[in-house]
């Protein structure tokens, strides 16, 4: 069974390349183009992990974030930043809200690849720890 990932993202070129991306390499693929639209179909649908743009609009990824962390179906689910926005302020905001991992737009497919597997990688061993 191939792992969910739900892109968030509200650039429809930047959501279509992702998924593209994603696909190729075996992921299944939700799509959001919002804040709002991510955390339903997060909460409704319980993807593996979460790659989320920032500049959102509806509600903006962090705060999207925020509250996914808060939510108890969608608090263990991990989250990617994904964004143009390059500034270390945003990077910081980000990780305090929760993110495991802020990368900037482009990102070469070899290096998402990596950071995606990473994360998947961490969160699986902590949940098995917390089991």
């Amino acid at each position: 069974m191939p792992l969910k990932i739900l892109i968030v993202e509200d650039h429809p070129d930047s959501r279509e390349i992702l998924v593209f991306q994603l696909r190729h390499v075996g992921y299944e693929t939700i799509e959001a183009a919002n804040g709002p639209e991510g955390i339903e179909k997060a909460i409704g649908q319980g993807p593996d992990l979460i790659v989320m743009d920032l500049g959102l609009p509806g509600i903006n990824g962090i705060d999207a974030t925020v509250k996914l962390k808060q939510n108890p179906k969608t608090a263990n689910i991990p989250v990617i930043a994904y964004t143009a926005w390059e500034e270390q302020i945003y990077k910081d905001r980000a990780l305090e809200a929760g993110m495991a991992e802020f990368l900037t737009k482009p990102t070469p497919p070899k290096v998402f690849g990596e950071v995606l597997q990473r994360v998947l990688q961490s969160n699986s061993r902590k949940m098995a720890s917390t089991a």
